[in-house]
């Protein structure tokens, strides 16, 4: 890929090789695809970044980075400018080192952006003065956070490595309790195991329809767009690029989505949370806040026995962030 650093001296420019290195082990995974964001973060590169998210992609590499990430709800931040994949499930949201850093951002790129029709409501959905009113000590005195166990979250079994993210998230369980939190234990969201199937979902098929349409609008939009079609292997967008648009069979998918998130809402609702707890190491679970646009932030928790960092993600509904 070209290397430019911001200069149009450098356009065309392609270093012999890709560099994609986590700050805190060199063989470790940095997720993606906000992968540079984080690591940038996570290096002290810089103090915060933007990121985009369809499905995980800011929640993966921030805490396989071991900093700050948080996905705001679906039409709350403009996406405007950004390369799409779903208008559906699409959100930018900020990487940074703390909490208080990352909300201080989202104060500024929360709003309506007339560029972007899914933040039409985005204003009024802000709280009255500013997000920073809830950074307070104590905030999660009263606070009801519901604990997911069934596979593919919490109790996990996948390997030796999982007994010590087990007792890392209890460690913190225990934390999150003594300072004032009410935590619902053992609770099961209705079809699981359907919501992080990404193809039996319907989601795969949903987002490569998405993608041709929203990406040929983007590139519509453009001022120029060299075509490198034939130098640069792009199975993802091949595959969608091979989609008719939406038809029965699209429709029948995103309505199964939409039908699946009712679970969530329900388990929340029914249980007056305000936020569920889930693991930030295993990619499937994060289909959980996208299909249905919630909002969710991941913090840095901890390190494997091979010092690989990992995090401890909480998620809501919409606008609860």
């Amino acid at each position: 890929m070209q290397t430019t650093a911001g200069s149009y001296a450098l356009v065309g420019s392609v270093v012999p090789r890709d560099a994609f290195v986590n700050p805190y082990k060199a063989d470790a995974p940095v997720c993606g695809s906000s992968s540079g964001p984080a690591i940038a973060v996570a290096a002290n590169l810089v103090t915060v970044a933007l990121g985009s998210e369809t499905d995980g992609s800011i929640l993966c590499p921030a805490s396989a980075n071991s900093v700050v990430g948080f996905k705001p709800t679906v039409g709350l931040t403009s996406r405007a400018g950004v390369i799409p994949i779903s208008p559906r499930q699409d959100s930018v949201g900020p990487i940074s080192r703390t909490v208080a850093d990352a909300v201080h951002v989202l104060d500024i790129i929360a709003g309506t952006d007339p560029r972007d029709p899914a933040t039409k409501d985005a204003d009024s959905r802000k709280p009255p003065h500013d997000y920073k009113q809830h950074l307070i000590p104590g905030g999660l005195t009263g606070k009801r956070l519901g604990i997911l166990r069934v596979s593919p979250f919490f109790n996990l079994t996948r390997g030796p490595d999982d007994v010590a993210y087990n007792k890392t998230y209890e460690k913190h369980f225990k934390t999150i309790k003594n300072k004032g939190a009410v935590l619902v234990d053992n609770l099961v969201i209705p079809n699981i195991g359907t919501i992080t199937n990404f193809t039996g979902s319907g989601e795969k098929l949903a987002l490569l329809v998405e993608f041709k349409i929203a990406l040929n609008t983007y590139l519509g939009e453009l001022t120029s767009s060299p075509e490198l079609i034939d130098k640069i292997g792009q199975d993802i967008l091949l595959e969608a690029e091979s989609t008719n648009g939406f038809n029965s069979t699209v429709n029948e998918s995103i309505s199964k989505l939409i039908m699946l998130t009712q679970g969530f809402e329900k388990v929340i609702t029914d249980n007056k949370l305000d936020a569920v707890l889930i693991p930030g190491i295993a990619e499937p679970v994060y289909s959980l806040f996208s299909i249905g646009g919630y909002p969710a932030i991941t913090v840095p928790s901890g390190y494997d026995p091979d010092d690989w960092p990992f995090g401890l993600v909480f998620g809501g509904l919409k606008y609860t962030g």
